[in-house]
């Protein structure tokens, strides 16, 4: 049974701010809480949806977009009920760090989570136990943090069923970003889309830049994508512009030939720009060696045909990060 508490009441229409406090008893602080900010929008009898951001604390359009909703939207313009988890990663958006300062864990690799677990666990949890079950609809607002660079898209998250694979590609091209991608991370099950795809919610995620900063052009398609959804499930009046994304225009990470990893440790020097269309085979970059100029750079080579998607940020690499990733067209059903 989970110890995390509100005082806001889901079932109460206007508009409500607060937080989640989950019991946190660290050395410095015997009866404190780890405080999750929460809000929730009601008016109307439309669905119900859940809009997060902060998965990653290292990702800020998001997080940004979401606070300024909450503190301008009308409540009357609703048809239904937001549920907002801004900055559902507190600890980690608080330190601008990608995983927890608290327990080292990544949140989106915590699903379900676990209610006798760390703080990590216990979030994922009360996400998982508590939130999802409200919601017809779930959004989950990422970008590349502070190791990527990535092309800002919406992100379709694959359903087995033939019903919810549709709604969720309908939402996705309704956010209306330049790109959209179909990204399953390789099967992961323990993040919070594909969690909430079993729920059986509409889920639709994003990548919005990234680099460790905050990018205007992104930040602006996220800000219109999020109210894009919401029109799109009903919950905020229609938008006065048909989206422009197309489903022939869907593209995909092709599984493990997507990603081109560091063979070694050093500094990546990348050949291509993002958005730059590359075949398998040919070279994707290089990593020096900068402690010995009598070694030669080793050569990295792309495993797929497509275009750079996401580019490492900074240039330091370890064996096995990710250096480059590769959308290509998708392929699969679109029914």
């Amino acid at each position: 049974m989970s110890t995390a508490r509100t005082a806001i009441d889901f079932d109460r229409s206007g508009k409500q701010i607060g937080f989640v406090d989950i019991p946190h008893s660290p050395h410095e602080d015997a009866w404190g809480a780890t405080r999750i900010p929460l809000a929730v929008v009601k008016n109307g009898d439309g669905p119900t949806v859940i809009l997060q951001a902060g998965n990653h604390g290292d990702e800020y359009e998001g997080p940004i977009t979401l606070g300024e909703l909450i503190r301008e939207l009308d409540p009357g313009l609703v048809n239904g009920r937001i549920i907002f988890l801004p900055a559902v990663n507190v600890p980690a958006v608080l330190a601008g760090r990608r995983t927890s300062p608290v327990d080292g864990l990544n949140l989106n690799r915590t699903f379900p989570g676990d209610t006798n677990g760390t703080i990590t666990q216990q979030i994922s949890a009360y996400v998982t136990n508590v939130i999802m079950p409200l919601g017809d609809a779930y959004i989950d607002l990422h970008s590349g943090g502070s190791s990527l660079n990535i092309l800002p898209s919406a992100i379709i998250e694959p359903a087995p069923d033939p019903g919810h694979r549709k709604r969720n590609i309908a939402a996705a091209l309704a956010f209306d970003a330049p790109l959209t991608v179909v990204i399953d991370n390789l099967g992961e099950p323990r993040t919070s889309t594909a969690t909430s795809v079993r729920a059986g919610l509409t889920t639709v995620g994003t990548e919005m830049a990234g680099a460790g900063t905050v990018s205007l052009e992104a930040l602006g398609i996220c800000r219109r994508g999020v109210r894009n959804v919401l029109a799109h499930l009903g919950v905020l009046p229609p938008t006065d512009k048909p989206p422009q994304a197309k489903p022939e225009n869907i593209l995909r990470i092709p599984g493990h030939d997507g990603y081109v990893l560091a063979t070694t440790n050093g500094v990546f020097e990348p050949f291509h720009a993002l958005g730059t269309l590359v075949r398998a085979g040919q070279e994707a970059g290089r990593i020096h060696n900068l402690g010995d100029p009598s070694r030669e750079p080793e050569t990295l080579r792309y495993a797929a045909d497509g275009i750079v998607y996401g580019n490492r940020q900074p240039g330091r690499v370890e064996c096995g990060n990710c250096c480059v990733t590769v959308a290509a067209r998708y392929d699969g059903d679109l029914r």
